[in-house]
């Protein structure tokens, strides 16, 4: 039976309307499924912290205590009350003493990986971003692993109290060009030898196959344009590596991709790429443009000279090709607020 276009026009709108329906009802459910577990396992770790404080149980009778306490539940109810999960549940009410601060936006799985960091201004960081960026488990995990809270404080060597608050409360905040640099950017997902030479197209290549990834690692409100895009200067094209544009700056992102150390000409290119875009690309809403010149290495004195007095915004930034070692950077980070303290 052949349809009319009337009819297919109609099915069409039944069928869309009836799926936004579905859909609607699906977050519905799944919302409250969520949040009640989240209250469900809140309760629990309650009682067992007020049972532990009521009965003034020391810490090897209460791992003894929720080791028998699991195998009792799991016998009555199944999976979901093993010892592990149990004591998350006790830290869950212990790190969250007021329900209130739950998020339904974050599930449990969320709070599992977020009840492993132990400082408080450093898990609420992660929790706030989790929710303010939509982070799936697995790219919380990523983050944490990471050290995305030292690298955010130590990127522009201001690190400080009122930074690690403003972190802590706020998540991060895009506000300027430099609250959208870090350094360095960890390209760990690439899985390149640590010592493996590299050619800067073989890294951009690879980059772009893994762009889902390297967006995850610029930041919020960074969007793909594209790579090797041309500019005519003089006759002469020049091709910048990778464009991108943030929706949140307004701005585009230049980044020049350099398998060694950085030169001070390569700030002199990078400055002319962004007169072009600033002139040529850029539409009246747009700000200005930024670039970053991403080297295997840097001199911090030399880089200063390099950037020092240009009117762009040039950043030079490291990566690394490992997950950088968190005692390291938390040293960093010690150092840093023991010098502001100290001033």
């Amino acid at each position: 039976m052949n349809l009319s276009k009337t009819q297919n026009s109609i099915l069409k709108t039944l069928e869309e309307q009836i799926k936004e329906v579905i859909t609607s009802s699906r977050n519905k459910a799944y919302q409250y499924i969520n949040n009640e577990l989240l209250l469900t396992y809140w309760r629990i770790g309650k009682i067992i912290v007020d049972q532990e404080t009521a009965n003034k149980i020391d810490e090897q009778t209460a791992r003894s205590l929720i080791l028998d306490l699991s195998k009792r539940l799991t016998t009555l109810h199944g999976k979901g009350f093993s010892r592990s999960n149990l004591f998350n549940m006790r830290r869950f009410y212990i790190f969250y003493p007021d329900v209130q601060t739950l998020s339904g936006h974050l599930n449990w799985s969320h709070y599992c990986e977020l009840l492993s960091l132990e400082d408080a201004d450093k898990r609420s960081f992660y929790e706030k971003e989790s929710i303010n960026s939509n982070w799936s488990v697995r790219e919380l995990q990523r983050q944490i692993n990471s050290s995305l809270f030292e690298r955010l404080l130590l990127s522009d060597g201001k690190a400080n109290k009122e930074t690690v608050l403003k972190l802590s409360r706020h998540g991060q905040i895009l506000e300027t060009a430099t609250d959208a640099v870090k350094d360095p950017y960890v390209f760990e997902f690439l899985g390149i030898p640590e010592k493996k030479p590299i050619l800067e197209k073989e890294l951009e290549a690879k980059l772009i196959r893994h762009i889902e990834d390297f967006l995850l690692e610029l930041g919020k409100g960074f969007m793909f344009v594209g790579s090797q895009q041309r500019i005519t200067l003089g006759n002469k094209h020049n091709y910048v590596d990778m464009v991108f544009y943030n929706k949140i700056l307004k701005a585009y992102v230049l980044i020049d991709l350099k398998t060694r150390k950085l030169k001070h000409t390569d700030a002199g290119q990078m400055n002319a790429y962004l007169n072009y875009y600033k002139t040529e690309i850029n539409e009246p809403t747009d700000n200005a443009p930024i670039g970053i010149i991403l080297c295997a290495s840097k001199d911090d004195i030399e880089a200063e000279y390099a950037l020092g007095g240009l009117t762009n915004q040039v950043f030079a930034s490291t990566y690394v090709l490992y997950l950088p070692e968190k005692e390291m950077l938390l040293k960093q980070v010690e150092e840093v607020l023991r010098k502001e303290s100290e001033e």
